[in-house]
C-alpha cells in the first residue's frame, strides 16, 4: 500500500516524453513505444550501416534497430541506458530488437555477443557498460551468449563528440585486444554497441576480431545516427 502511495504521488514517466507512466507500462508509455522509429534494417529497407562501412569492413550482417536524431525521443532513451544508470531499459530494448530478428529467421544464428569494451576507468566511474545490457538483450530473444571480458580496450580515448570525421578513425587506431583468441575462433560473433556514429570504434573492435578467425562477425546497434 505504501509503495502505491508512493507511485500515486511520485509517479514513474516515460523515459522519451516525460509523461506519466500508467498500469502495466515500464519505462516507455504506450504511444512512445509504438512511436518508436525503428530501421526495420532486418528487412533489408535501411543501408546506412552498409554505406558507413562500404569499403572498409564487411560484416556478415549489420542491424540498427532505431534512428537517431539529435533532441528526439531515441536521444532521450539512449541518454537513460547509457547515462541514467537505466540497464533494465537497455536489456528490454535489446530484446525486441532481437524479436524483430527472430521473426525473419535470425534464431540461433550467432554464438556470442561482444559489447563494445569501455575503457576500465570509464566502467569504473559509470558502473555498468551500457553496451552489455543491449547485448544480453539481445542474446535472450536470439540464443548466444555474451562474452564481456573477451576483448578489452587497451587504452582511453579522447571523447569522439567533436572530432571531424578522419579523426574519429585515428583516436581509434589499434584501441582493442582479444584477451582469449581461443574462445573466439570459427565462431558467429556479434559486436554490440549503443550507438553508431561514424563507425570508428566498432570497425577497430571488428578488425582485433577478425585477426583471431572467427567463422563470421556481424554488427547490431540500438540506434544509428543518420549523418
Amino acid at each position: 500500500m505504501f509503495k502505491a502511495f508512493l507511485q500515486l504521488l511520485f509517479p514513474d514517466v516515460c523515459v522519451a516524453c516525460k509523461e506519466p507512466l500508467v498500469a502495466q507500462e515500464k519505462h516507455l508509455c504506450t504511444d512512445c513505444m509504438f512511436d518508436l522509429p525503428k530501421t526495420d534494417s532486418h528487412k533489408g529497407l535501411y543501408h546506412v550501416l552498409e554505406n558507413r562501412f562500404a569499403g572498409r569492413i564487411m560484416p556478415q550482417y549489420q542491424f540498427a534497430y532505431l534512428k537517431f536524431k539529435k533532441a528526439s525521443n531515441v536521444q532521450h532513451i539512449m541518454h537513460a541506458i547509457k547515462y541514467g544508470g537505466n540497464q533494465e531499459l537497455g536489456q528490454m530494448l535489446g530484446r525486441w530488437f532481437g524479436a524483430d530478428l527472430n521473426e525473419v529467421g535470425f534464431a540461433n544464428t550467432f554464438d556470442v555477443y561482444i559489447p563494445i569494451p569501455l575503457h576500465k576507468k570509464r566502467q569504473l566511474e559509470r558502473g555498468y557498460n551500457q553496451a552489455t545490457c543491449i547485448a544480453e538483450g539481445l542474446a535472450e530473444s536470439l540464443g548466444g551468449i555474451v562474452l564481456e571480458n573477451a576483448v578489452q580496450r587497451v587504452r582511453a580515448t579522447e571523447s569522439q563528440v567533436r572530432k571531424k570525421r578522419m579523426e574519429r578513425f585515428e583516436n581509434v587506431e589499434k584501441l582493442f585486444e582479444v584477451i582469449t583468441p581461443e574462445i573466439l575462433e570459427n565462431k558467429r560473433i556479434v559486436i554490440v554497441d549503443d550507438t553508431l556514429t561514424t563507425g570508428a570504434t566498432i570497425e577497430s573492435c571488428f578488425e582485433a576480431i577478425k585477426a583471431v578467425n572467427p567463422k563470421e562477425i556481424s554488427i547490431m546497434v540500438l540506434a544509428c545516427a543518420e549523418q
